[in-house]
């Protein structure tokens, strides 16, 4: 069992092992014969990807036509961008040993750890799956919607009608609020008070210090040193909880993630603390800002039409959960929150007519699938009615992935982003005011100016 006296090490293990440069190596890549890219240095293509994805993901496209490469830090590696849905379908239906995700997401590596989700492959990942489904299959969520909607309601309930405020920032302390009491179970104010400032400063970090794992002699500077330094405060904190709730009297009772996974691994297959923790840092941030967003967005939306806003406050009146989902899921499509899903191929491989080598990373981007006129007419309008009674055809909509790594919290996103909307739309009727526009926050897009709303 893990001790406080331990955390220390572990963190400082965590980093040192996960760091870009140390994790296991990938093969050598052969550039020849890359589908077309630009030219500029690595460092710039890097930065062009991670901080002005919205623009450039559209002008490579405009360039080098459906498919293009880029090069990334550390090292030039090179990964290649697929925009058409036959493209994807070859991708997501791609045999899992040879098309491995964990190594294409390393970036995440440092803080997410070695046993997160998203970052292992093969068997690994086939267990790790395994043990994480019963937390989010059909029942679990009905589990969880009620207590979902109770800190939904109380949330709405301290707004002030006629008061302008950023909605991001109010879904980002919803949202919170749900994971750390489904995910992790904390009831204890204290213990509440203590992590929300912890989770925030991991969440709201600049691509920046992404970049600053690949070079590690960043690290000495204030912003690497603080994200390092608050890491190791938020592990000491999980491995606290993790410890207390093995020997709670009442474990067995408990319907939040974590007791769900104890309970599940004194079954049979028992994860380590360091297991657990990797886990639930993974669902924390998978299931956190990504969700805020989405729904920050979706009130930036109707406050901008009185006849969506209407039908808006009209389902959630009358119960029409449905007409919800769908405004969320375009939300979702027209403010794509992840620019992209990816793979690094351990064996030659073909995709789009393209031969590629061992090596490469390749990936569907998700802002120009989200954009296509061909997949969605009219695109950048907001049109709940896209996904009225039917969906859009494969592979067009892929804010969660696709395939055997689709997102495993997909149902518990919708379920959630539906019983906000309605205790919002319930409550109040919501105006924007402004404009707003994506910009970058660690890897994730989120509403520049806060998607900010006054409601009435």
């Amino acid at each position: 069992m893990t001790t406080l006296d331990d955390v220390s090490r572990l963190t400082s293990e965590r980093f040192r092992r996960m760091s870009p440069g140390n994790q296991d190596k990938l093969p050598p890549v052969d550039g020849t014969g890359l589908p077309p890219g630009p030219r500029w240095p690595v460092l710039i293509q890097t930065v062009g990807l991670l901080r002005f994805r919205h623009r450039f993901h559209p002008y490579l496209r405009r360039k080098y036509g459906d498919v293009f490469s880029v090069r990334l830090a550390p090292g030039g590696r090179p990964l290649v961008f697929f925009t058409r849905p036959e493209h994807a379908k070859e991708i997501f239906a791609g045999d899992p040993e040879i098309f491995h995700a964990g190594k294409a997401n390393g970036i995440l590596g440092p803080i997410m750890g070695e046993h997160s989700l998203l970052l292992q492959d093969s068997g690994e990942h086939r267990r790790a799956r395994k043990l994480l489904m019963p937390a989010f299959n059909g029942h679990a969520l009905r589990e969880y919607q009620a207590l979902v909607t109770e800190v939904a309601r109380a949330e709405v309930a301290t707004w002030t009608p006629g008061e302008d405020f950023r909605s991001l920032d109010r879904m980002n302390r919803l949202t919170l609020e749900v994971i750390l009491r489904v995910v992790f179970g904390v009831t204890d104010e204290q213990r509440l008070a203590e992590l929300r400032p912890r989770v925030n400063k991991t969440v709201n970090i600049s691509p920046a210090v992404l970049l600053g794992w690949g070079y590690p002699w960043l690290q000495r500077f204030s912003i690497w040193k603080d994200t390092i330094e608050n890491q190791l405060e938020l592990d000491r904190l999980m491995y606290a909880e993790i410890r207390e709730r093995r020997t709670a009297p009442d474990l067995a009772d408990g319907t939040d993630v974590l007791s769900r996974l104890i309970v599940q691994g004194e079954d049979g297959d028992a994860l380590s603390d360091t297991e657990l923790r990797d886990q639930l840092v993974t669902l924390l941030l998978a299931g956190h800002e990504t969700t805020a967003s989405a729904l920050a967005w979706a009130l930036y939306e109707a406050g901008r039409d009185p006849e969506l806003l209407a039908r808006c406050r009209t389902a959630a009146t009358g119960g029409d959960d449905e007409y919800l989902e769908a405004v969320f899921k375009e939300s979702m499509r027209l403010h794509p929150i992840i620019p992209m899903v990816v793979r690094t191929l351990m064996e030659p491989a073909t995709i789009g007519g393209w031969d590629l080598p061992r090596g490469a990373t390749v990936g569907p981007s998700i802002i120009l699938a989200h954009q296509r006129d061909e997949n969605h007419p009219d695109p950048w309008t907001f049109k709940p009615e896209r996904f009225l009674g039917q969906n859009p055809p494969p592979n067009t909509w892929i804010p969660f992935g696709g395939g055997v790594r689709r997102c495993i919290g997909a149902g518990f996103a919708q379920m959630e982003g539906v019983a906000v909307l309605r205790e919002v739309f319930a409550s109040y009727a919501v105006e924007t005011v402004g404009d707003d526009e994506p910009k970058v926050r660690n890897i994730t897009s989120v509403p520049r100016r806060g998607a900010r709303i006054r409601v009435r």
